[in-house]
């Protein structure tokens, strides 16, 4: 699966700090081993999974040591079952001992993010509707996380701050009316899309007047969502948000909104569990 551009240019730069972190003035304890010493290693995944992950780990091992081999065994957005082989090193002990905890973190991090993520598409696959993650990441490995979000069949919402406007309550009272914040994004940034929040269906007649691009129903009901839908009739995007979970989702999916959005895809990523094994 390709990165996207960002992605690619972020890869270098959260290994790079990644190993700063980690290894620092040197690795003492690999050290210890003579540096002419080769070895042969398998990372394996001790539980089912979506993997995700593997630019990081390439990349890894790449400023750590580029002689080092690094063949993969499965490809990001692969699911794998427990004690599936992921990868083999080829190349000195001390580059592979040195990279190891770097290189599991990312996949480890990423590869769950990736198996939340199909976990929740799973529950809405009979239905037409995309789910999004938030901006609720880990700083500094945003871009990855919305990498790994995509790996496990969900999709991304705005990247940042910069790239959509998303007008919420105080936004609204700040520019006096959900009107006046529509009309000042148009003209901030033309082009840029627009969404806003609205908390009733009031509200939603309003940013439909205004001809927001997506409106977001923050903890609608579900009576209230589907004559959210019923009203707008493809004016515009609709997309739920507020309070989902595992037990909600399927019921809010069939409401007919095009979109739900999910902090959990992210911030509840629980890591997978990963070992590395030295075999020569």
């Amino acid at each position: 699966m390709p990165l996207p551009t960002a992605t690619e240019n972020d890869v270098q730069s959260a290994v790079r700090a990644a190993l700063k972190e980690d290894i620092g003035s040197g690795d003492i304890t690999a050290m210890l081993i003579p540096d002419t010493e080769i070895a042969a290693a398998k990372i394996i995944s001790r539980e089912a999974a979506v993997i995700c992950g593997q630019a990081w780990v390439d990349e890894v091992f790449q400023q750590i040591d580029n002689s080092v081999t690094v063949t993969w065994h499965v490809k990001d957005g692969d699911r794998v079952e427990p004690n599936s082989v992921l990868f083999e090193l080829q190349g000195k002990a001390r580059s592979l001992l040195t990279g190891e905890r770097s290189a599991l973190n990312f996949l480890q991090l990423l590869s769950g993010t990736a198996t939340t993520c199909r976990d929740y598409a799973d529950i809405v696959a009979h239905t037409q509707v995309k789910l999004l993650d938030t901006r609720k990441t880990i700083p500094g490995l945003r871009t990855a996380q919305k990498y790994a979000v995509t790996c496990g069949g969900c999709h991304n919402h705005r990247i940042g701050l910069y790239d959509a406007f998303l007008i919420k309550e105080n936004h609204i009272a700040a520019a006096g009316s959900i009107a006046n914040a529509i009309a000042a994004a148009r003209q901030l940034a033309p082009g840029k899309p627009v969404e806003v929040e609205v908390e009733s269906l009031n509200e939603l007649e309003q940013a439909l007047d205004a001809r927001a691009d997506t409106i977001m129903l923050d903890n609608f009901s579900l009576d209230d969502m589907r004559k959210g839908v019923d009203l707008t009739a493809g004016r515009a995007k609709l997309e739920a948000s507020g309070n989902v979970s595992k037990a909600t989702l399927a019921g809010i999916a069939e409401t007919g909104v095009d979109y739900i959005s999910i902090g959990a895809l992210t911030k509840h990523a629980r890591a997978v569990d990963l070992s590395m094994r030295i075999e020569s």
